[in-house]
């Protein structure tokens, strides 16, 4: 994928780390935030209404960005998934959507957070090393590539928490049980290069997140 570093650079093993340090803790804190101001305190009980990365830190999601970013392809990651109980929340299921929305936006915000100084940085004459502009650039990519893939609609990303509040109740009872059975293996073929070289998700979702990061970075 374009934009991102590749092997053992020192930009991208930084990013990394910020990542399983910061961005990951902060995207699971809001999705527990979000429930517990909504009435639901299972993620509070749990020990996930914190900032420590130890508590949100999942091996197989986080070994998944460490290799998907060291080799330089889509990146795919996760911490681990915040508990929940959307039957504890106001607005039930639609209160869940909220609690959803939470994680994609958190990377939103910090996308636009480190890409504005990044934007500054480019448009003036100010001497910073090549190091903490490559380290500012993955950051905002990586967020945009995390804010636009978790809001797709697919078990178990939290798109789908935001399609199951949008429907009636009756066709979520319909389609929900069939989608979370199977949403893994559909991310998975979406996932690889099975079209001329290219992943489903490449072909479609790349080139939107290229746009967007150029639009907040400006190159």
């Amino acid at each position: 994928m374009s934009g991102l570093g590749l092997n053992l650079d020192p930009a991208t093993i930084i990013t990394i780390a910020i990542f399983l340090l910061v961005a990951f803790p902060i995207h699971e804190f809001f999705h527990a935030l979000v429930a517990y101001r909504l009435g639901d305190s299972t993620a509070k009980y749990a020990g996930r209404l914190s900032l420590n990365p130890i508590v949100h830190f999942d091996p197989v999601g986080g070994g998944l960005l460490t290799i998907t970013m060291l080799l330089g392809s889509f990146v795919f990651g996760w911490a681990k998934p915040t508990p929940i109980n959307p039957y504890n929340m106001r607005y039930g299921h639609r209160g869940e959507a909220l609690v959803a929305l939470a994680g994609p936006a958190s990377n939103a915000v910090m996308a636009v957070a480190a890409a504005i100084p990044l934007r500054f940085i480019l448009g003036s004459s100010l001497a910073v090393p090549d190091l903490v502009l490559q380290v500012l650039y993955l950051f905002v990519y990586v967020n945009v590539i995390l804010a636009i893939f978790n809001l797709l609609p697919i078990p178990p990303l939290d798109g789908s928490k935001l399609l199951f509040g949008a429907l009636a109740p009756r066709t979520v009872y319909r389609i929900r049980p069939v989608l979370e059975q199977y949403g893994f293996l559909i991310l998975i073929v979406a996932i690889l290069p099975i079209f001329g070289g290219e992943s489903l998700l490449g072909i479609v979702v790349v080139p939107v997140i290229d746009a967007i990061v150029k639009l907040l970075v400006g190159v």
